[in-house]
């Protein structure tokens, strides 16, 4: 084994029952949701657990529900002797990275994600904004059909380059619904709208990129233990002026996951485990290059079929 790679899960994973079997099984996992909840001032553990699934749902509790079940995931992996040399997350997902790497507070991330998920959903009322997953197109002729649409009709672009044949587009209704039918025509085998309620990491975020900012002077951001590789740039980050610098533009700016995972390959990364709910990033890097070896700790059978998997290779 070269070197480990842990990666999280944006939004978009979360599900009714997470974290559960952690809460039942390990110590640190009932220490850490009692901070999440003492943090937040209402119980998203409840929520976790019980829903209801349009609570869990609302962007600003899906954002520290995910941290939190992330956090702890890796949080066991690590006492158990599984330690990454490198870490990123998908977009929310940054937030669990970078507590990882050491260079934020659990707690101040819980809050600061319910923060950023509120002034998310706030930049743009709900219906005037939207977002589309574009399967089977070139990123580069994504990108120049969304600059063709913004000029002439309504601000479309591309945000989200997640692997090879797989782009998501935002903005608003009018810019993602024109750039879906030019797409189309342009030769993507799919366009699919998703069930999403603003516009995530479009230039329409710059009102809640500038909210995030206020709030991330409030608290301590430190020098990464570990590198981690930024959504921005898609470049690895350790020091503390570099990360938060990138943490605020990264609301209103696109999701470069591609070259996030093309960082970690070239740090040394060939074994990758992604913790917190869902598989979505695992299904990325396979699609990224087959030759990247990836696992996923979600609950009590894959942590332990990941665990089985360490003890083999060591």
């Amino acid at each position: 084994m070269n070197k480990l790679g842990f990666i999280f899960p944006g939004q978009g994973s979360q599900t009714v029952g997470m974290g559960k079997e952690f809460f039942d099984n390990y110590d640190v996992a009932k220490k850490m949701f009692k901070e999440a909840d003492d943090a937040l001032g209402y119980s998203i553990m409840d929520m976790c657990f019980n829903g209801p699934e349009e609570d869990l749902k609302l962007t600003a509790n899906t954002q520290p529900a995910i941290l939190t079940v992330s956090v702890i995931a890796a949080t066991i992996l690590q006492e158990k002797g599984i330690v990454p040399q490198i870490v990123g997350g998908h977009s929310l997902g940054e937030y669990s990275a970078l507590v990882v790497a050491g260079a934020m507070k659990f707690a101040d991330a819980v809050y600061l994600v319910n923060r950023r998920g509120s002034y998310m959903q706030e930049a743009v009322p709900v219906g005037e904004g939207g977002m589309a997953a574009v399967i089977g197109l070139d990123r580069n002729i994504i990108v120049d059909i969304c600059q063709q649409i913004t000029d002439n009709i309504s601000l479309v672009q591309a945000v989200n380059f997640n692997c090879p044949g797989q782009v998501v587009i935002a903005g608003t209704t009018a810019g993602v619904n024109a750039a879906v039918d030019k797409l189309k025509e342009a030769g993507a085998k799919k366009c699919v709208l998703l069930p999403v309620s603003a516009p995530f990491h479009s230039k329409l975020m710059a009102p809640a990129a500038e909210k995030l900012a206020v709030e991330l002077d409030k608290i301590d951001v430190c020098d990464a233990k570990i590198p981690v590789v930024a959504n921005v740039t898609g470049k690895a980050l350790t020091s503390a002026a570099d990360i938060k610098a990138s943490l605020i533009k990264q609301a209103a700016s696109p999701v470069k996951w591609e070259d996030c995972v093309a960082s970690m390959k070239e740090f040394g990364a060939d074994t990758y485990v992604e913790a917190g709910p869902g598989k979505v990033l695992c299904g990325f890097n396979r699609r990224i290059d087959k030759t990247l070896k990836s696992l996923n700790v979600e609950d009590e059978a894959s942590l332990q079929k990941t665990l089985d998997y360490f003890q083999e290779v060591r």
